[in-house]
């Protein structure tokens, strides 16, 4: 069977993007996928068509076309492939990428529907700091004692918000986001309404999706997804995700010190504005 519509989830890290996922999947017209590598081959692609002297020797507008019908046909087999055997007739693709790159999606792809999940910086950073410190049997390969880089906790802060780093290059990519003023055209989700305000989230999400609502079950949340974080040099339970849906209450004040929630909300004040947080 074809996927009719493809829709993708762009998100910041530790921001209940794999719950999100997993809720969504309980719809039985939707494949959801753990974090994808298909944007990876259109970038492989587009670098090919952008370098290579074949395209470059031939008409441009014709090229273009044909990269054009490439990447979207391309695409479709990707989903298409994922959902064989099934009666799936849509899909959400998951990648931190797909939001940024919007406009390139959209030389292809038509009115791309891209949701995203954001959280609390302070919550975001101290479930950083928190995985930190649970996994240390295993090298982390943000700490390096001989150079003393993220020897200490205000270290490992700032080293995880520069854009070389998750944190960092997911909240760049939001205010460029902004900058280019498409935001508009994503649908951004607080991690905290989606846990606080369910099914009024999830109705938000069909409404931009512009399909009609399915009744999901918040108390009964199976895994669909599976990802093995250890890939990654990460613990192997990162996305693994609790079935009930539920606020737990913030720790980020006891983590983080009063200096370190300072230094975020000043450095990220634009965020905090944005999606109306608290330091």
């Amino acid at each position: 069977m074809a996927v009719e519509k493809i829709f993708f989830q762009s998100s910041m890290p530790r921001a209940l993007s794999t719950l999100f996922q997993n809720v969504l999947g309980q719809n039985p017209a939707f494949h959801v996928t753990p974090t994808d590598g298909s944007l990876e081959l259109l970038f492989g692609a587009r670098a090919n068509y952008t370098n290579s002297p074949e395209f470059k020797a031939q008409d441009a507008e014709v090229m273009r076309k044909a990269f054009a019908a490439f990447c979207r046909k391309g695409l479709q087999g990707y989903c298409d492939s994922l959902v064989e055997g099934t009666d799936k007739k849509y899909i959400m693709l998951k990648s931190r990428g797909w939001g940024v790159y919007r406009p390139f999606i959209e030389t292809f792809y038509e009115n791309p529907k891209v949701v995203c999940l954001v959280r609390n910086l302070k919550d975001v950073v101290a479930s950083y700091e928190k995985i930190y410190r649970k996994n240390q049997d295993k090298h982390d390969p943000i700490r390096n004692d001989a150079d003393a880089r993220g020897t200490h906790l205000y270290k490992r802060v700032d080293d995880w918000v520069n854009p070389q780093n998750t944190i960092g290059r997911a909240l760049e990519r939001i205010q460029e986001i902004i900058s280019w003023g498409y935001d508009n055209k994503m649908l951004f989700i607080k991690s905290e309404d989606f846990t606080v305000y369910p099914e009024t989230t999830m109705k938000l999400v069909y409404d931009y999706l512009e399909l009609p609502y399915f009744e999901h079950d918040f108390d009964n949340i199976q895994q669909l997804t599976s990802e093995d974080d250890e890939v990654y040099g990460l613990t192997s339970d990162l996305h693994v995700i609790r079935p009930k849906l539920e606020m737990k209450p913030s720790d980020a004040n006891k983590v983080l010190d009063n200096h370190v929630r300072n230094f975020l909300h000043e450095k990220f004040r634009w965020y905090y504005d944005r999606f109306r947080y608290e330091k």
